[in-house]
């Protein structure tokens, strides 16, 4: 049985799809926000850092023993998944910087996948472009020895990986529930620009694709 462990940074940006991924496994939760203690890293296989409205350059009482945490266990070989704001944390921890974006980006948007993604047994027979859902402000430089995943008209950098860590910065991961709560938290950010939707953000078909996708890149991660 595989014992996966999430980090949750704020109650309405939880693991969605993931959940369903990992039925009949064992699941446990940090979450930050209830002062939830950390693990030892012994007892899990693998760890998912969720999203949050913070940047990791905040002032957040727990980020320097989460990072510290985050580092440890890419050292001791676990399988390290990280959305949005956790993909950040994950370059942070690998002393890559994570800084503002030139562009909020907040809404469906294509990702076009790198040559080097591609040909990865992760992605392997993904599409040239997917269009995931996107939530952020900031990003990040790819950390020295990882790969790039892709990138969107936006963000030049949209995720990164090794043979234990997938650092994400699209949102796969939504479904109409998670992301209905989103969008009820984050509504003060829902202003029309260049690359922030405004209207038709639940959309059952591009969540039902990105769920497929997700599962599949899930499978290829931890079971490889």
């Amino acid at each position: 049985m595989m014992r996966m462990h999430v980090l949750m940074h704020v109650p309405f940006e939880g693991p969605g799809y993931i959940i369903n991924w990992a039925e009949g496994h064992q699941i446990t939760f940090t979450k930050f926000y209830q002062n939830d203690p950390l693990p030892n890293v012994v007892d899990f296989d693998f760890l998912v850092i969720m999203g949050g409205p913070m940047s990791v350059y905040d002032d957040i009482p727990w980020f320097q023993e989460e990072k510290s945490f985050i580092r440890n266990s890419i050292e001791a070989g676990k399988k390290v998944l990280g959305i949005c704001l956790g993909a950040q944390l994950i370059a942070d921890s690998l002393n890559s910087r994570v800084f503002p974006n030139k562009f909020k980006e907040i809404g469906w948007f294509d990702v076009h996948l790198t040559h080097v993604a591609l040909e990865s047994p992760f992605f392997s027979g993904f599409p040239e472009k997917i269009t995931p859902f996107h939530w952020h402000g900031d990003t990040f430089e790819i950390p020295a020895g990882y790969k790039r995943i892709g990138w969107s008209e936006a963000t030049e950098n949209q995720g990164f990986f090794s043979d234990n860590v997938m650092a994400l910065q699209f949102h796969l991961e939504v479904t109409e529930e998670s992301l209905a709560e989103l969008i009820k938290n984050g509504a003060s950010e829902l202003v029309p620009d260049k690359f922030i939707q405004t209207d038709n953000l639940i959309d059952p078909h591009k969540i039902s694709e990105s769920n497929k996708y997700l599962h599949t890149l899930l499978d290829r991660f931890f079971l490889k």
